[in-house]
Order: structure tokens, then C-alpha cells, then sequence
């Protein structure tokens, strides 16, 4: 059995100031995908960095720091590990990282999070493009090695109207535009990969994993499904639970996020 765990932290060194320590020290799993770290590895606190006793491969952005970047942790030491994929504009922005490890090719993804109407928005449209081809290359290179390939992260789209609480407020909201879950209606389509979480609890609202800080949409559980486990088809059949590490009140969260976990019998 294989536990892995995705985050997207909100700022790492903030984080530490707020409990993820403990998390890490703690989290019953194997694998560890970061998002949103706003560091790089010489910023990355040390209490942070020891805890858990994990391997780190850490992606920052050189393009714009203190923005995006990515994490993998893995308790054995990875066989092989990638930052970027393959495309200029995106491999220097903390957007995707990747490890081999035996049986399993595992990602950290942060998809940016885009704005209707905006520049913003066309740059996140580009990136689910040349993403999309990236992900049919890198099942194909996964299979070829033996190995399944599991992509976890902040993926900023919500698929459906089960994954967000006021989803008809938010008809015109990027991350949940027609073309974005178009895009991941493609996706899941083309036979190659499963939305794990969904696939475990098919007629459920949520399980969300983001609530924004104002009013009080955590308390009132009105939150976002964007924080995905997105894996071939094979892996996804050996999932077996799937949970949000949800805080128990709202002035205990690290993050405006809260980390999803599965198993898989692997």
C-alpha cells in the first residue's frame, strides 16, 4: 500500500509558522506534492525541511520569484526526477516537478490559476495546451519504463457543478469557465487518465479541498474541488480511500487549502 498526499501550501515559510511542521512530521504517507511553495530550497525553513525525514526535490520559479513553485517528497529516494516540461515559456515558472520511483512516475502540478477576461487567462490556456500533449508523452514514457504515471495538484479547475458549493454564481469564474472543463472532460475522455477522488466518491458534493479566507465559506463548507489526483487508468483502479485533511476549525489551517489523500495498493 502507498499513501500519497498533495498540498498546495500557500507560501511554505508562512505555512511554518502555522502547523504544516507537524503535518510533515506526521502525514501517514509515502509521497508528498507541494504547490504554491513561493521558495526556493535555500529559503525553505529548516524545521520545515527536517521534518518527516523526506527527500526534496524543489521547483521554484526563477521567472517570477516568491511565486508558484513546486515539491515532491518522497520517503525512498527517487530513481530519476524532472523540473519542467519540455517547454521554455513554462519550465522556469514552479509549475510541474517529477520523480521515478519504483513502479510509479508521481507529479506536483501547479496549473495557474488564470482570470476571466485577462491575459492571465490566455497564458493559462496556453499551458493547458501544451500540457495536455505533455501528459499523453509522459503516460507513454511512464508505461515504457513500467511504471504508472500520477499527476497531483493544484489544478485550479473545478469539473463539475459537484465540485464547487455556489457553482451557478460562478458560471463566469476562471476555474470553472466552459472550455476549462471542457478541457478536462478531454482529458478524462481520451481513456488514459481518472480523476481518482471523483472515481471514489461519484455522488458526493465536493470532497472540496479549497475555501477562500473571506466571509466564512470555510465554515460553511462552500469551498472548491480543485486539488486533484489525476492518474492512469490502471493506477486508479488500485486506489482504495480517498480523504481531505481538513482542519478542524478555521483558525487551524495552514493553508487556504487542505491536503487530499489516497491510498493505492501498489
Amino acid at each position: 500500500m502507498r499513501t500519497i498526499a498533495t498540498a498546495n501550501v500557500n507560501g511554505i515559510r508562512a505555512a511554518a509558522k502555522k502547523g504544516i511542521v507537524d503535518w510533515l512530521a506526521t502525514v501517514p504517507a509515502d509521497v508528498v506534492l507541494l504547490q504554491e511553495v513561493r521558495a526556493d530550497e535555500t529559503q525553505i525553513p529548516a524545521e520545515a525541511r527536517e521534518a518527516g525525514g523526506w527527500n526534496w526535490l524543489v521547483a521554484p520559479s526563477t521567472a517570477a520569484k516568491g511565486r508558484a513553485g513546486v515539491a515532491v517528497l518522497t520517503k525512498d529516494e527517487p530513481q530519476a526526477s524532472r523540473i519542467g516540461f519540455g517547454v521554455a515559456e513554462f519550465d522556469t515558472a514552479g509549475r510541474y516537478a517529477e520523480v521515478d520511483l519504483p513502479g510509479l512516475t508521481v507529479a506536483s502540478l501547479y496549473l495557474p490559476s488564470g482570470e476571466t477576461d485577462t491575459p492571465r487567462q490566455v497564458e493559462k490556456e496556453r499551458f493547458m495546451t501544451v500540457f495536455a500533449q505533455y501528459l499523453t508523452e509522459a503516460a507513454e514514457r511512464a508505461a515504457a519504463g513500467g511504471r504508472e504515471l500520477l499527476v497531483c495538484g493544484d489544478w485550479n479547475i473545478a469539473h463539475a457543478e459537484a465540485d464547487l458549493k455556489n457553482w451557478k454564481a460562478n458560471k463566469k469564474t476562471a476555474g470553472f469557465l466552459p472550455n476549462e472543463r471542457a478541457w478536462l472532460t478531454d482529458l478524462y475522455g481520451t481513456g488514459t487518465f481518472v480523476d481518482v477522488v471523483r472515481s471514489l466518491n461519484p455522488d458526493v458534493p465536493g470532497p472540496y479541498s479549497w475555501w477562500s479566507y473571506r466571509g466564512r465559506a470555510f465554515d460553511n463548507d462552500a469551498g472548491w474541488r480543485i486539488d486533484l489526483h489525476v492518474a492512469t487508468t490502471a493506477l486508479a483502479a488500485k486506489a482504495t480511500k480517498a480523504w481531505v485533511d481538513r482542519a478542524e476549525a478555521h483558525d487551524a489551517r495552514w493553508s487556504d487549502h487542505a491536503p487530499v489523500l489516497v491510498t493505492y495498493d501498489i
